[in-house]
């Protein structure tokens, strides 16, 4: 990419919940942005959005409408990016694309700024943003495997409806509202009602009895860490919560690490904090980050049924640090 001064930047998907945080991030960030555009569908084109305290409306997203944009965030789904990501690409825009659409290919780097930033420069016009729910776990555990090689993992996520969408957050708040006033709740979005519920159950089920969620972050954790050799295996959980995701992870490494050496080498990381004296009931929460970039870790112990494991809970915002902070975050290397 040339370097510039000012950046012509495009979101697409603009007025979904990721979306949105994407403009706000950018803002927050500071990011050199020279011209700002929006794009979104039928449904939501010609909506105004505010970013540096100016009004900005969002375009109908098109064949044609990439010329002269230098970085395109995508947010809009798998088969919108699919369709246009490449559009966008050969008409000079990096793109950087939140779906999982790109995130097995090949010669696609799949980056999380603090794990594997030097892949950004491999791109060929498109690079992914990982699963939401995998981010948060590789920043943890990338620095306990450089300093000891995880052999295995076994993680069980507890994920916020909002990894799903606003339709999924207003079913949510729709079936809360229901039950505490002695009514029906209306399931629509999720199979079962999620309202004071959890289901086993995010994306498709497989053949192989996983769901495709849970295969992604099979899949993503070697890709990112890169090393195939990782054994990795999950269940992933949808509660209702609104923002927040959080994992149950169990790692197995070839060298012992204490739980008070695993603090240390956490508590010097990038982009991770530890918080956890559970003496004194500090552990992360979903509320209590949401909001924030970084990834939380505490309740940090030695796995007894094993000679060389390791139990960790890992919090994050899925919407910031699991979605759009790390786009910008790749963004902002790209441009340097």
């Amino acid at each position: 990419m040339i370097k510039k001064d000012k950046y012509t930047v495009a979101v697409v998907g603009a007025t979904g919940a990721v979306g949105k945080e994407m403009v706000k991030v950018l803002e927050e960030r500071r990011f050199p942005v020279g011209k700002l555009r929006l794009f979104a569908s039928k449904r939501s084109a010609g909506e105004t959005m505010s970013y540096m305290g100016e009004d900005h409306t969002v375009e109908l997203l098109q064949d044609d409408v990439f010329e002269g944009i230098d970085i395109a965030l995508f947010s809009a789904g798998e088969k919108i990016s699919l369709a246009f990501a490449p559009k966008a690409a050969k008409s000079g825009a990096v793109v950087i694309d939140n779906s999982s659409a790109f995130r097995m290919v090949d010669d696609v780097p799949l980056v999380v700024p603090e794990v594997n930033p030097d892949a950004v420069g491999r791109h060929k016009g498109i690079i992914a943003n990982p699963n939401c729910s995998t981010i948060q776990m590789v920043v943890a555990l990338k620095p306990l495997h450089d300093k000891a090689i995880i052999k295995r993992i076994v993680v069980t996520t507890f994920q916020a409806v909002s990894g799903k969408g606003k339709e999924a957050m207003d079913e949510l708040f729709e079936q809360t509202k229901a039950i505490m006033t002695f009514q029906d709740p209306v399931v629509e979005v999720f199979p079962y009602q999620i309202a004071f519920n959890c289901l086993p159950h995010i994306d498709v089920f497989l053949d192989n009895g996983y769901t495709k969620e849970e295969m992604k972050m099979v899949y993503e954790t070697r890709k990112i860490m890169e090393d195939d050799t990782i054994g990795v295996t999950a269940t992933t959980v949808r509660v209702p919560v609104y923002i927040g995701h959080s994992e149950a992870v169990n790692i197995e490494t070839e060298e012992k690490i204490t739980a008070n050496e695993a603090r240390a080498i956490l508590s010097n990381a990038p982009g991770v904090i530890v918080f956890d004296d559970p003496k004194k009931n500090i552990y992360p929460v979903p509320i209590a980050v949401s909001g924030k970039d970084e990834v939380y870790v505490g309740r940090v112990r030695e796995d007894e049924s094993i000679q060389n494991g390791l139990n960790l809970w890992v919090v994050a915002d899925n919407l910031r640090k699991g979605a759009a902070t790390n786009a910008i975050q790749i963004a902002e290397i790209l441009i340097k």
